[in-house]
């Protein structure tokens, strides 16, 4: 395969789509299982913007294991590398992943399989921005959070200490970048779909598009 921007790599975080551990916060508005077919759906959504783009390599880093049928289907479709999660929080799981990930290419990119704001313009933009020298990239999220960061070499202290799932990584986050004294550039905010009010939201971007 040909990219375009062979020195990057996009680092997708996904779960696999077991019913009553993904989407929880979407049920009962939905039972456990359409939850997990949501859930599919919007990864299948990623995966295909990701490896149609040919922007860079895109690797699917994998919870709770790689061997789970969704993931061995989704490498065959989309031709993607498929990398195990590892670590205690999810904080963890994101600094090991750019550790491997920055130890074989210089810019690396991660981000979830639950974002249907995000493009392909987004992507090359973050892209873009860690090839020309800034440390960081971050897209924003509406809910305090982050739906994307990018990194040009580890950096342990990005992730430890975070309040993860709440409102206030995203302030967490600026601060350490502003202790860092890192230079960073900010996408669009964008958001992820979370809340019964997101998924009236996702199904109206269905009807648009």
């Amino acid at each position: 395969m040909i990219y375009k921007y062979p020195d990057t790599v996009l680092m997708i975080f996904c779960k696999a789509p077991i019913p009553g551990q993904v989407k929880t916060r979407l049920i009962p508005a939905l039972t456990a299982g359409q939850a997990a077919d949501l859930h599919v759906e919007l990864s299948q959504r990623t995966l295909k913007l990701a490896a149609q783009s040919r922007l860079c390599s895109v690797q699917l880093w994998c919870a709770p294991s790689i061997d789970h049928e969704f993931f061995t289907a989704s490498a065959a479709i989309y031709h993607l590398e498929l990398k195990q999660q590892q670590g205690a929080d999810l904080g963890e799981r994101m600094h090991l992943a750019f550790e491997a990930a920055l130890a074989d290419y210089p810019h690396a990119l991660l981000m979830g399989c639950d974002c249907p704001s995000l493009t392909e313009p987004d992507l090359e933009e973050a892209i873009t921005a860690l090839r020309q020298d800034h440390d960081l990239v971050l897209a924003p999220a509406e809910d305090g959070g982050y739906v994307m960061i990018g990194l040009n070499r580890p950096c342990p202290e990005l992730f430890a200490d975070m309040t993860w799932g709440t409102s206030e990584v995203l302030a967490q986050t600026r601060a350490c970048i502003n202790q860092l004294q890192l230079r960073r550039h900010e996408l669009k905010e964008q958001w992820d779909l979370d809340t019964v009010r997101d998924l009236e939201r996702y199904r109206a971007l269905l009807l648009i598009n």
